[in-house]
């Protein structure tokens, strides 16, 4: 019997660093090899399994190192221009982790990145893409002591200074200096110290990877959706069937909203009913549109809130002929540069209409957001609609361009 967890690890697989290097990706896949399981492992007198992992090589994160010192990341040079390249596996410095990619997902903002090869807060080609992502810890930097390698976490594509005027006023969505971090479609990426600090959050052990990975998007949602301050019994709707828009109008519903729809297409239409939505206004002209949705509203008078989540200016103008008097619109999806909007002063004056935009979140916001996604209320794998590869990623995006019905997909490094 063996009386070290080294030597159990020996008899099967000299040393956690050539299981890796003969392609074992995980702990769970050494200790397969070496002793069929963890249990069996404790059960010939080792006590832990940080004892086992200490024995074959210090650390997970090191075995890493010594196997490869390159991964494959998606780089973003410019229009329509991503390469899946092999890049330096990034290091954590003090106060950073590193973090194995579980599931990165695809987003509206990185459509439109890919579209534009560029974009003006977030990324300068050549850059590393994607932000919206879940994995494991895999290496921690001088200094982190909340984090451990193996955990797993979420860490959100941005942190605010805490500082400026905007944070003292709990406004760290519009932070002077907004720390944005990228290269989610990768094997590997680097977490910076400040976003490890305020907003990098554990998962709880019943969430999938690929449903955490929905926090970053999700909290916008809950955030547009606060900020356009519905009462109870408010009828709220919803203009635009892609992800965010479903998102806004499923975190609307599953808290009480009576909920409209305004969507083009089947598939978004079914999947608005999949999330709640009670009535459903589809393809229709945006006079057609405005005509039916008010229709829905008791005496035709138009709904509490309308939110725009399309980001062009004709949907803007129409979300504002949808609300009644004394309503509220949101302009949540944001237009491109130097976009303009007319819209009617006297209708905005005489009938009391407060316009908002809402941007981005809050770490308060993220941590409600994954808080929702726990708890089972909010349907995680109805956004889940794809699985890809990484090397798949720009025929992904070429589908999303065609509009198809795919809501998120997860691409898996």
């Amino acid at each position: 019997m063996p009386k070290k967890v080294k030597d159990a690890i020996l008899r099967g697989r000299k040393t956690v660093e050539e299981a890796i290097n003969q392609g074992l990706d995980v702990v769970e896949d050494v200790l397969h090899q070496g002793r069929s399981t963890v249990e069996g492992v404790i059960h010939h007198s080792f006590d832990t399994v940080e004892d086992v992992l200490l024995d074959g090589r210090d650390k997970v994160e090191s075995a890493l190192k010594l196997r490869r010192k390159t991964m494959q990341a998606a780089v973003l040079h410019g229009r329509e221009d991503v390469r899946i390249e092999s890049v330096p596996v990034p290091q954590a410095a003090a106060g950073e982790i590193v973090v194995k990619v579980g599931a990165a997902l695809t987003c509206g903002t990185d459509l439109k990145v890919f579209r534009r090869g560029y974009h003006a807060k977030m990324i300068t080609p050549p850059a590393l893409f994607g932000h919206e992502m879940a994995g494991t810890i895999v290496e921690i930097g001088e200094g982190v002591g909340n984090f451990a390698p193996g955990e797993r976490v979420v860490a959100l594509n941005s942190a605010p200074c805490g500082q400026c005027y905007f944070c003292l006023r709990d406004q760290e969505n519009l932070c002077d200096d907004l720390l944005f971090n990228n290269g989610a479609y990768a094997e590997f990426i680097r977490i910076p110290a400040r976003i490890v600090a305020k907003n990098t959050l554990r998962i709880p052990e019943h969430v999938p990877l690929e449903h955490a990975a929905l926090t970053e998007p999700l909290a916008c949602a809950v955030h547009g959706l606060e900020d356009s301050l519905p009462r109870k019994g408010d009828m709220v709707a919803v203009i635009g069937g892609g992800p965010l828009g479903l998102m806004i109008l499923h975190v609307a519903a599953i808290s009480g909203y009576e909920t409209i729809a305004l969507v083009r297409h089947e598939g978004q239409a079914e999947a608005a009913r999949q999330l709640g939505a009670a009535h459903i206004v589809q393809g229709s002209s945006i006079r057609k549109a405005i005509e039916q949705t008010r229709a829905l509203t008791p005496g035709g008078r138009g709904v509490d809130v309308a939110i725009e989540a399309v980001g062009v200016p004709e949907a803007w103008q129409e979300a504002v002929e949808l609300v009644r008097k004394g309503g509220a619109v949101n302009f949540f999806g944001g237009c491109a540069t130097g976009t303009h909007v007319s819209i009617d002063t006297n209708r905005l004056h005489y009938n009391d209409v407060t316009l908002r935009a809402t941007f981005h979140h809050t770490p308060a916001i993220c941590r409600r957001a994954l808080d929702l996604i726990a708890g089972g209320k909010f349907q995680a794998s109805a956004f889940i609609t794809g699985h890809a590869h990484l090397y798949e990623l720009n025929g992904v995006f070429e589908k999303l361009m065609n509009r198809n019905t795919e809501i998120k997909t997860a691409i898996v490094p």
